[in-house]
């Protein structure tokens, strides 16, 4: 039996919050792989992007997301976890990966400061483009999706423990 929460998502969906609650209302740890990443790095993750490339940060983030082992934690991935295979098959052994999904002018409006967040995009690449291309991936790996636009943060974790249970 899986004992672990995964929430996907584009950054601003709500997933570190959302998890947050969640792992509350469960009596789960919470995991944040973003902060994990940069605890681990010592450097942000802007930092991590300005000093190589995107294509680092996600590789840092599937090293990352392969150690874990933990039991009955919430874990909140970066944006860009689902570019990972492996990264994702492991998600899938140890969780239930939920995919927080909200609509491209809602994650529009949370996110500020596109170009300097520490979102691992290709260069030159436009915030709508990388919205379309995560979208297939996440729907690729969701065993649950949860519509983020209309319900807010703690009917969404209490959505989610609902569909667990």
């Amino acid at each position: 039996m899986k004992t672990n929460l995964t929430l996907i998502g584009m950054p601003g969906a709500g997933k570190s919050t959302i998890g947050i609650i969640l792992a509350k209302d469960l009596g789960f740890g919470f995991i944040d792989t973003d902060v994990l990443i940069q605890i681990n790095q010592q450097k942000t993750l802007q930092q991590i992007i300005d000093e190589s490339d995107h294509l680092n940060l996600r590789a840092i983030e599937e090293r990352e997301i392969l150690k874990l082992n933990i039991n009955r934690h919430v874990i909140a991935t970066g944006g860009s976890a689902a570019y990972s295979e492996k990264a994702m098959n492991h998600l899938l052994d140890i969780s239930t990966v939920v995919f927080l999904k909200a609509d491209f002018e809602a994650i529009q409006k949370r996110i500020h400061h596109f170009e300097s967040r520490g979102i691992a995009k290709a260069r030159g690449q436009t915030f709508r483009e990388l919205f379309e291309e995560r979208q297939i991936l996440y729907k690729k790996y969701a065993e649950i999706t949860i519509d983020c636009n209309v319900l807010d943060q703690e009917e969404l974790a209490r959505q989610i423990a609902d569909s667990i249970c």
